[in-house]
């Protein structure tokens, strides 16, 4: 694995994100504003689901409210496979239980606490960036409280040592990251794991981070939740994109029930 992290213009990803056809008309927010809101916020869906729509989404359904490569434009394609820093970096232990569960939700996409409904997985060859993107058919009130332990999580978890893989001592730091005020209730974090070389490691003194956006949102009866991570300073334009276009493809595919029915 390098030890030189890989760098990418903010400005640059901007750009390229804003490039998506359709992306201004969709009112998409670039940056986002908005401070994380708390799960009893009141505010409401692009779309609410109409009590009479049902409670869990058809497998057919939950394919089609996935986000695409298409969706965040190039250089974004469909995933070859886990990014190898997954195994090298987050496959890791440490003393403390709750950001032991953090680590190991990161590492098996369980950030909502159980294996996903449907999947989906982007790469930014560009940057060696990956994103995750994971549909689960939790009930709103287990969702929500996913959504109050990842909350929690800055003040307990907010910097903390663990050991990854080959005696590798990373020093892992939890904030909040702001997510656009789409769906019901919604938490977003940025996760940071850095390994500081000893100089005959790498006489350059450059540490290796990887960064990680952490997006999770209820939209009605629906929940997703992405990663969005790589080796370096990774732009979140596209955890924000993804956070409002996943809201909307939901609304659209509970819209089309019931219109069906």
């Amino acid at each position: 694995m390098s030890r030189r992290p890989l760098l990418v213009s903010a400005s640059v990803a901007l750009g390229l994100l804003c490039a998506v056809p359709g992306c201004a008309t969709l009112g998409l927010e670039h940056p986002p504003t908005a401070e994380p809101a708390p799960a009893s916020s009141s505010a409401a869906p692009d779309r609410p689901a109409s009590p009479t729509a049902p409670s869990v989404l058809t497998e057919a359904q939950a394919r089609a409210a996935l986000i695409t490569d298409t969706d965040l434009g190039a250089p974004w394609t469909p995933t070859r496979g886990a990014a190898t820093w997954r195994d090298g970096l987050l496959k890791a232990a440490t003393a403390v239980p709750e950001c032991q569960k953090l680590l190991d939700a990161l590492y098996t996409d369980e950030l909502l606490g159980t294996p996903a409904r449907a999947v989906v997985g982007l790469d930014d060859p560009d940057t060696g960036a990956q994103l995750r993107y994971q549909l689960t058919d939790r009930r709103p009130a287990d969702a929500d409280k996913a959504l109050a332990w990842l909350r929690a999580l800055p003040g307990t978890c907010g910097r903390f040592t663990a050991m990854a893989p080959h005696d590798t001592v990373l020093d892992v730091q939890v904030v909040d990251l702001p997510l656009p005020e789409v769906g019901n209730a919604r938490q977003g974090l940025r996760v940071t794991l850095t390994i500081w070389a000893t100089a005959e490691e790498n006489p350059g003194g450059e540490p290796t981070v990887l960064a990680l956006d952490v997006a999770a949102v209820r939209a009605g009866e629906d929940a997703f939740a992405l990663t969005n991570g790589g080796l370096g300073d990774v732009p979140n334009e596209a955890t924000q994109v993804a956070v409002q276009l996943g809201v909307r493809r939901l609304a659209d595919v509970r819209k089309q029930g019931r219109v069906q029915v």
